[in-house]
């Protein structure tokens, strides 16, 4: 029986490297506290604000070094891209700055704000029933001769987002504080996968943990039956940018030796999230990229006593979904 195919993996060195090539390109985006948080949590809550990047999401980093390791006669052809929304914005905006022809296939359940800017950077967008992403994104890809860059199962996706965990746990050294745990919002596994590997250089004792929408705790399954979960039909979560139906195997393999564990995280405990980082942290923030910040102030992880970061993942959410979330009166 042949040995099983080893799957490269990315390292330290491979996101040090990612680093360099989005330099000027991607943001690094501040690590913030509310001394208010603090106080009713009883110990220090750190929040990383990719919301704050350039395209609204922490999936810039990955796309921009995905996209920067394209040949040139890869560039000619074009690329194309599956996507909730925020990966497709990424990969629209860089392949409009390098002048590289894209196609990005949403789901038509997508907001409309996200639908429009992935447009507006002259990427051609197609809409399809969420269960048909994948396979409408391949036959494209295949009958237009075009370059794939996966959302999250990307030796140089996963890379680029390693360096949201690098810039922690930098930030952080360069102020004397010890991270006890970071949380991060979990579709693919990406973020998750990128925090591990980013983290394990500066500071190699922090745990982190992925938080799933619940209903949509395809991560969670899959370590608890070692092996990928893929799940059969789109939930009802507010939380788009996280409820994909598929467990990427790149991040799962990073993931399932070394994640601390997962939690999940309700509609309103993530609008709450939302609530909070407008009114303490004058921050906008999308269903999915409040899913780690829900998960500290619903109780799932404890912060008395403790540093805990939590990455805001995206803020591209539509402004009627804002408007009702932030109009509700805020319970802390």
């Amino acid at each position: 029986m042949p040995d099983a195919e080893i799957i490269p993996l990315p390292t330290i060195e491979d996101v040090k490297a990612a680093a360099g090539r989005i330099k000027g390109l991607c943001l690094e985006t501040p690590l913030l506290e509310s001394p208010y948080l603090n106080q009713q949590l009883g110990g220090r809550l750190l929040v990383k604000a990719e919301n704050l990047q350039i395209t609204g999401s922490f999936k810039l980093r990955g796309a921009t070094n995905r996209i920067a390791m394209l040949s040139e006669e890869e560039k000619r052809r074009g690329i194309i891209a599956r996507s909730s929304g925020n990966h497709g914005l990424a990969v629209a905006y860089c392949a409009h700055l390098m002048e590289t022809p894209a196609v990005v296939v949403i789901p038509d359940t997508a907001p409309a704000t996200k639908a429009e800017r992935i447009k507006a950077y002259g990427a051609r967008v197609v809409q399809v029933p969420m269960s048909e992403l994948a396979e409408t994104a391949k036959q494209i890809e295949v009958r237009e001769k075009l370059v794939y860059v996966a959302p999250a199962d990307d030796f140089w996706v996963v890379a680029g987002a390693g360096t949201v965990g690098m810039e922690i746990a930098d930030q952080a050294a360069a102020r004397g504080i010890k991270i006890d745990a970071v949380l991060a919002s979990c579709s693919g596994g990406g973020l998750a996968a990128g925090c591990l590997i980013g983290l394990g250089d500066t500071s190699p004792g922090t745990k982190v943990y992925a938080v799933e929408a619940a209903g949509s705790e395809k991560m969670a399954q899959s370590l608890a039956g070692g092996r990928r979960v893929n799940l059969q039909a789109p939930s009802s979560s507010i939380c788009d940018a996280i409820t994909g139906l598929y467990t990427a195997e790149i991040p799962f393999e990073i993931i399932r030796p070394r994640l601390a564990g997962t939690f999940a995280v309700t509609d309103e405990e993530v609008q709450q999230a939302m609530r909070a980082a407008f009114s303490e942290l004058g921050l906008a923030v999308e269903p999915g990229g409040a899913a780690a910040l829900a998960a500290v102030l619903a109780g799932r992880m404890p912060v008395e006593g403790r540093t805990v970061v939590v990455v805001l993942s995206g803020r591209n959410v539509d402004l009627p979904l804002a408007s009702s979330t932030l109009g509700r009166q805020q319970r802390m």
